[in-house]
């Protein structure tokens, strides 16, 4: 299983600015999120770039994770991927953080699709970026699955690596919300498309939800 994450790319303005949470609890719990993804043996997939998401795939890699996947926009003609280099380039343990690339062409596609690179989604918390891709991927989901009128199109004709299929499910970490969920209308949205909603309140609890969604 693939889980997609997305989150906050300024750490210490988001989580300790705006949600009072300090480093040190911060760090814990991040801590306690890789070590629960890697037990759980799943692969993650992320965009190398400053953020809580890269935080916990160091921390993953750590720990032993399996696999982690970088979503880059390799081909992108517009803003280029030279600020992305130190991420990709970076090591644990003196070995590279990323087993694999994806090339997301461009990144107004990357933005578009990355949510979609998953199983699943875990949703870290709400920034304008992190949104963008929440939402793009709920409304591209919602063209995959044929609803809405007159488009027909497959995932792998949009990109081959998409894997958000039948039971595409969004983990949101209610911990990292200032409200602990996430606007009603998105939620409803959420429901109404079919994607599976599912709020996370500690690490142990997303334990038990990648276990039911394995099986």
């Amino acid at each position: 299983m693939r889980l997609s994450l997305i989150g906050p790319g300024d750490i210490e303005f988001h989580y300790s600015t705006l949600l009072g949470i300090s480093k040190e609890k911060f760090d814990t719990e991040t801590e306690k999120i890789a070590k629960i993804l890697v037990e759980s043996g799943i692969e993650i997939e992320i965009l190398p770039d400053k953020g809580i998401s890269f935080e916990i795939a160091k921390l993953y890699k750590k720990h032993g994770g399996k696999m982690v996947i970088a979503s880059i926009p390799k081909s992108d003609k517009t803003f280029g991927i030279k600020h992305l280099e130190p991420y990709i380039n970076e090591k644990i343990n003196n070995k590279p953080i990323f087993d694999e690339i994806i090339d997301t062409e461009s990144w107004f596609k990357q933005d578009l699709i990355k949510g979609l690179l998953g199983d699943a989604i875990f949703y870290l918390g709400s920034s304008p970026g992190t949104d963008g891709e929440l939402n793009y991927a709920i409304y591209l989901y919602k063209l995959l699955i044929g609803k809405k009128e007159g488009i027909e199109i497959s995932g792998k004709k949009i990109h081959p690596e998409i894997r958000a299929g039948e039971n595409f499910t969004i983990f949101v970490y209610s911990p990292f919300l200032i409200k602990k969920k996430l606007p009603f209308e998105i939620e409803k949205y959420i429901k109404k498309i079919g994607i599976n909603l599912v709020y996370i309140k500690n690490p142990e609890e997303l334990r038990k939800e990648l276990d039911k969604i394995k099986n």
